[in-house]
């Protein structure tokens, strides 16, 4: 495996964080820096992936971009652990519903993660469809969510090679084992965290609910802003402690 000295998409002397918040879009993450952490400095801007460190609540804290896809996702997930040794990661991003369970707006914390793809089997031959999250994470933003009184769905999800709503996904979702009870659909989460739990760190994703096969329900973009700041102020009060 031939991996360098350097990173080749985070700039080599970025002062990343022990704790790395990770929404997809980096403007999101210019957003997060510029409304929650204090003393934000963008600290690599390598393709435009954005990353900002700061503080929040006197704690150092980095904002990392990782683009759409679980193949954009790992390189930043691999490069930051590898190459500057981040000790906890939080995926922070919207999915789809496709239970009933939960509405347009709420959250889902993901405990665990069925893929079809064959991500992982690339990655260092897994064959399993299914990676779990870190349970001690997992807890700490449950106790968090109720400190916060924001509800919380907390179960198994599922990452997609594609985005959902450009195809009729109810055929890859029929043939998710019933009993795995799936709440919603995404792109990244499974290799996130497939690739932190091979590397031996901490990782996990919340994502806000921002459409439901059950409902037609559209978010204002004043409703949204409101509802994604309330997953990204559960995931920075949870990773800091």
């Amino acid at each position: 495996m031939f991996v360098g000295n350097s990173p080749i998409h985070i700039e080599k002397d970025a002062d990343i964080a022990g704790f790395v918040l990770m929404p997809g879009d980096p403007l999101r993450a210019k957003y997060i820096a510029d409304n929650f952490l204090s003393d934000a400095a963008l600290v690599t801007n390598i393709r435009n992936m954005s990353g900002y460190t700061g503080t929040y609540k006197g704690v150092k804290v980095t904002v990392m971009a990782h683009g759409m896809g679980m193949p954009s996702a790992s390189i930043y997930v691999f490069e930051l652990i590898h190459f500057f040794h981040v000790k906890k990661i939080i995926r922070i991003g919207t999915c789809g519903a496709v239970s009933n369970i939960a509405n347009v707006g709420d959250i889902i914390l993901s405990e665990s993660i069925y893929s079809e793809s064959n991500f992982a089997y690339t990655y260092n031959d897994y064959i399993g469809n299914v990676v779990e999250t870190t349970k001690s994470l997992n807890n700490i933003i449950k106790e968090t969510a109720k400190e916060l009184e924001l509800g919380l769905h907390a179960g198994m999800t599922t990452t997609m090679d594609v985005y959902g709503p450009y195809i009729d996904y109810d055929r890859v979702i029929a043939r998710i084992p019933e009993e795995y009870n799936v709440l919603g659909e995404e792109m990244e989460a499974f290799g996130v965290s497939h690739v932190a739990n091979t590397m031996g760190i901490e990782a996990t994703t919340l994502m806000t609910v921002a459409d439901s096969k059950f409902s037609k329900t559209v978010l204002t973009p004043e409703e949204r802003q409101t509802k994604l700041n309330d997953m990204i102020k559960l995931g920075l009060e949870s990773i800091i402690k």
